[in-house]
């Protein structure tokens, strides 16, 4: 059953229609006929390396991927800058204050709303402690990772291991 939504433009009811190929709500007011779109959802990780150790948090019971590990990530508030939610995230997550590096790569997956900016992260203050999502940290050389929680952590680390020129 599909959930009760109303119209963004004048708040009538709305209806599943195709649209582009895709059932999206539209308004079922005739002078209105307005179509909602749902937007992917932006999230940032961070990457954060010492001495050719990553840093992983474990998701603590009760999260998505709970037991496994993934970087220190999060969803980018409305209005907020990408960079500030990956520098928030790193704080929020792993108690560090990060200096943001370069894009590591856009990831995202057929059927996935969230889309994810990875950047590279160097800790410049703080020590890593397991907050908020999570139960643990740790740093992990790329050769010997725990079991990760979400697909595209794998790829992460493979365009990671790929920009430094490793195999």
């Amino acid at each position: 059953m599909q959930e009760m939504l109303y119209c963004q433009q004048c708040g009538h009811l709305t209806a599943e229609r195709l649209v582009d190929g895709r059932l999206r709500p539209v308004c079922t007011k005739p002078e209105c006929g307005a179509v909602t779109f749902f937007d992917p959802k932006l999230a940032v990780a961070v990457v954060i390396e010492r001495e050719r150790r990553l840093l992983f948090g474990r998701r603590r019971e009760g999260a998505r991927a709970a037991g496994r590990w993934s970087f220190p990530a999060g969803f980018v508030e409305r209005g907020e800058r990408v960079e500030d939610a990956a520098v928030r995230e790193a704080r929020e997550e792993v108690g560090l204050e990060v200096l943001l590096g370069r894009l590591l790569g856009l990831y995202s997956m057929s059927g996935e709303t969230v889309v994810l900016a990875v950047y590279h992260g160097r800790a410049h203050d703080g020590e890593a402690i397991a907050a908020d999502d999570l139960d643990a940290v740790g740093w992990f050389p790329p050769n010997a990772l725990p079991e990760l929680a979400f697909p595209h952590d794998e790829r992460i680390v493979a365009d990671w291991r790929e920009q430094r020129g490793e195999d």
